[in-house]
């Protein structure tokens, strides 16, 4: 139902310019198609056609009269564009069934052409040059809100791990947001005084206006924000997806095209480790690089497009079989049943030996550099430890946002684990050091990292050095705990596949094993968590569409790769 809005929006004349592609106006034919499949509406001044928070909003096209998007509620509503006849309205959120972070109201009588939204997805898919318009304005949208702040409020101690929790939460699955920092934002205090939150009930997450979640935890944030449930006990799925990294997405996209019922799990958000790259340059098909939050996003999108259905966050804590099928139970939620499996879960981090690193973790030390990692340390001198891409990106990234880098690496040679590009990078950017054959031994500081102590694995000498955050990049470990002993690995946790899988008694089937299935026939592995891969973004997206193609054999029943069977 429309509603009256109590703000007055009709002072507004200017209409918001076009931004990078953002409010592309569409043409007499594109309005046609979508007239096909909704049906015009004549509004009043001041109609509220939807409010933030909403969700499963119609997409409006505007034909006559303007509409201004708001931020808030009513009187305390701020006007963050205006648009006239030819442009359309909504964002991701529109496609993704998160709710809608801002609010659109006519600023005069207006004619508008409502479609309801599961038949703009069926616009996307069947008409490709509109549905790349609006995907590719959605996408830009989406940017522009989260460089402007827009959206859920995260108020909280730049001190306390729960509020890093919940903006790492938000910013991983690019969740427009704003931080509100309770030492540095003048009146904070008094708004949440004023909303009747004592400080151990902090952080607080206000969400369109309306709702206050104090210190949720992620599920119930997604709950909240409209991030998909996952999938009930009395389905059972042809294709489940456990890890939403570029393997798991490629997966996702491939499965759900070729018509499997396809879903895709994550504990954390979409992208994986990669997601919290700033920045890959080496990936085909874009020159001036892609970072890895925009790229699991594009993905995301492509997958749902086709119908596949990503869960975040949903944790896998164990595997089981029945009946023929694979069962996987969840953390938090009813376990999911499956035909075929694809094991994509990744890897994490490796932890520093470092002493005191505990007591800075979620304060001080992070394991990933993001704009709100960047924002965190800006203007303070921060140090990098790693040899490898990741933390080359890394010190790329936050150079130009710091005023001193120390990249400490324990090989002789920069270019000993790092590409060559990155490596050349780092060496011609003034404000960043170098420190090769170094390892750091110990954190100082109080509250927060003040410095660290380093020590020359040559010589053995040390010295303290300025740092006031740690960047850690040395390695990964797979995440393969939720396996238990179901699947076999190697000795370093790795699932093995193909005929490595078959050894001793591992193999239960009647047919050799395809090159990415485990040593359980229907599970399949790939990307970073398969043992011997290629740790690359390209790799890990191969391989998580060449499994969905063995998994159609498996479930035909008619294997085609022909692989000696293992004496």
């Amino acid at each position: 139902r429309l509603r009256p809005h109590r703000g007055d929006v009709t002072p507004l004349v200017e209409e918001t310019p076009d931004l990078d592609g953002a409010f592309p106006r569409l043409d007499a034919r594109q309005i046609a198609v979508l007239a096909t499949y909704g049906e015009e509406r004549s509004v009043d001044e001041g109609t509220v056609l939807f409010r933030p928070g909403d969700r499963f909003c119609d997409f409006y096209v505007i034909l006559e009269g303007r509409v201004a998007l708001v931020e808030g509620e009513d009187e305390g509503a701020d006007v963050v564009a205006v648009h006239g006849p030819g442009r359309f309205l909504g964002e991701l959120s529109q496609l993704t069934g998160q709710t809608s972070f801002l609010g659109a109201v006519a600023c005069e009588p207006t004619r508008v052409l409502a479609v309801p939204v599961e038949r703009l997805r069926a616009v996307v898919t069947r008409d490709a040059e509109l549905g790349d318009l609006i995907l590719r304005a959605y996408l830009v949208r989406r940017c522009l809100l989260i460089e402007m702040g827009t959206g859920l409020r995260i108020i909280g101690s730049r001190f306390s791990p729960d509020t890093r929790r919940l903006r790492e939460f938000a910013a991983r699955n690019r969740l427009p947001h704003r931080w509100i920092d309770l030492e540095q934002e003048p009146g904070a205090e008094g708004l949440l005084r004023s909303l009747g939150v004592t400080p151990e009930e902090t952080p607080v997450v206000i969400l369109g206006g309306t709702v206050l979640l104090r210190n949720p935890d992620n599920a119930e944030l997604a709950r909240a924000i409209g991030l998909s449930p996952p999938t009930g006990p009395e389905t059972v799925l042809d294709l489940l997806i456990v890890g939403a990294g570029p393997a798991g997405l490629a997966a996702a996209v491939y499965g759900a095209s070729e018509g499997l019922g396809t879903v895709a799990l994550d504990a954390i958000a979409t992208g994986g480790q990669a997601a919290t790259s700033s920045l890959i340059e080496n990936y085909l098909g874009f020159p001036a690089g892609v970072s890895g939050g925009e790229l699991a996003e594009r993905a995301e999108i492509q997958a749902e497009k086709f119908g596949a259905h990503l869960t975040v966050p949903a944790q896998a804590c164990g595997l089981d079989h029945r009946d023929g099928l694979h069962i996987v139970q969840l953390a938090d939620a009813p376990e999911a049943v499956c035909r075929a499996l694809i094991v994509a879960s990744g890897v994490h981090y490796r932890r520093l030996p470092a002493a005191r690193l505990e007591d800075f973790e979620g304060i001080s030390v992070y394991y990933a550099a993001t704009l709100v990692e960047g924002q965190l340390c800006a203007g303070d001198p921060i140090a990098v430890v790693g040899g490898g891409n990741s933390a080359g990106q890394a010190t790329v990234f936050l150079a130009p946002r710091v005023p001193k880098v120390r990249l400490i690496v324990r090989e002789n040679d920069l270019a000993a684990g790092m590409s060559r590009y990155l490596a050349d990078r780092i060496e011609r950017t003034p404000n960043v050091e170098v420190l090769l054959h170094t390892e750091v031994k110990e954190l100082v500081g109080d509250v927060t990292l003040q410095a660290l102590v380093l020590e020359d694995n040559h010589t053995g000498a040390r010295q303290t050095v300025d740092a006031r955050a740690l960047f850690v990049f040395i390695g990964a470990d797979p995440h393969t705990r939720w396996l238990g002993d179901q699947i076999a690995l190697d000795d370093r946790g790795y699932v093995l596949t193909g005929p490595a899988a078959c050894d001793g008694s591992a193999w239960t089937g009647d047919r050799p094993p395809m090159p990415l299935e485990t040593s359980r026939p229907g599970v399949f592995a790939a990307g970073d968590i398969r043992s011997g891969s290629i740790k690359r973004v390209a790799s890990a997206v191969g391989e998580g569409s060449m499994a969905v193609q063995m998994v159609h054999q498996h479930l035909a029943g008619a294997p085609r790769f022909q692989a000696p069977w293992p004496r």
